[in-house]
């Protein structure tokens, strides 16, 4: 099973919330997410934690790419717009530092008119052992 596959059908909070990984190989990951009622806000636009996992699964995706176990340490979030009702997000992760033990990446959010909505950076750890047992 590779790492796209793995985290498709194993990351459960990611799946219940509409996030998928569309893409991923050694230089980026690409995970997608559409903007549905169940995502929106008391303002009625996409809650920023549905964002966050939205980044977060892009990330973890280029992080483990290798196959080595590596968790998130470490994020930051800028919100630049809003995402509506509507919406499809489209999170890119591409590489900061691939370092073997404390990598870190950065992922911005789009819509479907190539619109930023936000931007993450993280860092990891990667443990010794492998994601795929």
């Amino acid at each position: 099973m590779n790492i796209k596959e793995l985290l498709n059908t194993t990351d459960r909070f990611a799946a219940n919330t509409g996030c998928v990984i569309a893409e991923v190989d050694a230089q980026h990951a690409v995970a997608e997410m559409a903007v549905t009622p169940n995502h929106l806000n008391a303002g009625k636009v996409c809650q920023g934690g549905a964002l966050f996992t939205l980044t977060d699964l892009a990330m973890a995706a280029l992080m483990n790419f290798k196959g080595q176990l590596t968790f998130s340490i470490s994020y930051t979030i800028i919100f630049v717009s809003s995402a509506k009702e509507g919406d499809v997000l489209r999170a890119e992760a591409i590489w900061i530092s691939d370092h073997s033990k404390v990598p870190s990446v950065e992922a911005r959010v789009t819509n479907q008119e190539g619109r930023l909505v936000c931007h993450t950076t993280g860092v990891g750890y990667s443990k010794s052992q492998s994601i795929i047992q």
